[in-house]
């Protein structure tokens, strides 16, 4: 069983920086890439950052400069480091990789619990 556990997050106010980890655990045979989206009330969830197991990372153009996805050597944990937050950017957020378990060594998508940033003005 594969899950990912999110934490981080909460109230800040404009201007502040946040971190978000996202650990991934399980019978997991490789990971291929692990990002991060956020939800906006009455919006669809759009993509913020994603790096791949080579390293290489993709940034939404709104968030390139501002947020940071970041991972440690191990590859089963990531980071989204994010600075000078405005009161857009409140919204849910989520973890996501694409997993291969032991179970069957095929590639599955997997998203976290989501969790509240709220950044007010």
């Amino acid at each position: 069983q594969v899950q990912l556990v999110q934490s981080g997050g909460g109230l800040v106010q404009a201007g502040e920086s946040l971190r978000l980890s996202c650990v991934a655990s399980g019978s997991i045979w490789s990971i291929d890439y692990m990002g991060w989206y956020r939800q906006a009330p009455g919006k669809q969830r759009e993509l913020i950052a994603y790096i791949t197991n080579d390293g290489s990372t993709t940034y939404a153009d709104s968030e390139k400069g501002r947020f940071t996805i970041s991972r440690d050597n191990a590859g089963y944990a990531w980071y989204l480091h994010m600075n000078s937050l405005k009161p857009e950017d409140t919204a849910v957020y989520y973890c996501t990789a694409v997993i291969a378990p032991y179970s069957d060594y095929r590639t599955h998508d997997y998203w976290g619990q989501g969790t509240q940033v709220t950044v007010s003005s």
